[in-house]
């Protein structure tokens, strides 16, 4: 619920400035019309009811709506279904709801500027690579795009399918204040969180200072169980150098030597800053976050989880 509530201030504020519909526009039926679940049903059961007819009473074969819709509320539509409806790892609605919409190039379109908004955009609260790569795969097997406008989908789809949840993350080198070039896979510890920032951005401070007030987080690192690696992927060491002790001592502060990461699009480093977590063996646990909450939500899962089996 949090994140539907931010991703709804998140539209708002994208899409305030978008034109407003006419009174004539307005009167007409363009509007988004909710469909209900079956009252008799269990929470299970509207939850399952919502995610397979949620679009029912929208008409995908009126291209009117790409122009005469209002915009923010299909945003707002997208958001709901998403954050309610969606799991974090199941494509399979979002591969459905595309191929509703691909009933014509216009309304398909239309579903990929919705898609890229609400699951692709980096400020977006709902932003995933995973439910977006079903968005990308639709776009690729198209009829409606020819090869070159598959062009731009074909080279997001590689570099948004690096280092999946579930998957082994890439490696790459990094090199600590010292001087010292080490391998990312060289920390054995049975979590690591990989923080790829910029020295000096508001975001990274406010990141950094969250995970340092983390009590999860500060209890992992004092027993030797989690390891934070914060990673530089620019070129200007100056800065990086200037503000080497806004980190703190405990946690590893390196920087990628020669660009690598963004070079080799081992990491997507469009957005900046992005958390990674990572388990024992560098399987990802938590993808290209801004959100400590995530983090500690997963750590807390999984340890005691491990517990569990060690018990």
């Amino acid at each position: 619920m949090k994140n539907y509530i931010l991703a709804i201030l998140f539209i708002t504020l994208c899409l305030g400035c978008a034109p407003k519909q006419s009174k004539a526009t307005r009167a007409k039926s363009y509007s988004f019309h909710y469909v209900q679940p079956p009252m008799q049903a269990t929470e299970e059961q509207q939850a399952a009811y919502m995610r397979d007819h949620f679009w029912d009473k929208f008409d995908f074969a009126d291209t009117l709506y790409t122009t005469k819709a209002d915009t923010v509320e299909i945003l707002r539509a997208y958001a709901t279904y998403v954050s309610n409806f969606v799991g974090p790892l199941n494509q399979e609605p979002i591969r459905n709801l595309m191929q509703r919409a691909s009933v014509s190039k216009k309304m398909f379109d239309y579903f990929v500027m919705l898609s890229v908004k609400i699951l692709h955009d980096p400020n977006s609260p709902l932003r995933s690579d995973e439910l977006y790569i079903a968005v990308l795969e639709a776009q690729l097997a198209s009829p409606h795009y020819d090869k070159y406008e598959k062009m731009a989908p074909e080279y997001d789809l590689r570099v948004v399918s690096q280092n999946r949840i579930g998957h082994k993350a890439n490696d790459f080198d990094y090199t600590d204040r010292r001087g010292r070039t080490r391998s990312m896979y060289s920390l054995k510890n049975d979590f690591l969180i990989v923080y790829i920032n910029n020295p000096g951005c508001t975001m990274c401070r406010d990141i950094t200072e969250a995970l340092k007030q983390s009590q999860i987080i500060s209890d992992l690192q004092r027993k030797g169980q989690l390891k934070i690696l914060a990673i530089y992927p620019d070129e200007n060491l100056d800065e990086w150098h200037k503000h080497l002790g806004d980190m703190p001592t405990e946690w590893i502060n390196g920087y990628d030597r020669g660009c690598r990461i963004e070079r080799e699009n081992l990491y997507n480093v469009s957005a900046i800053p992005a958390l990674y977590l990572l388990d024992k063996e560098k399987t990802v646990l938590v993808k290209d976050s801004t959100n400590v909450g995530e983090i500690e939500y997963i750590l807390q899962a999984e340890n005691g989880k491990r517990k569990t089996e060690n018990s």
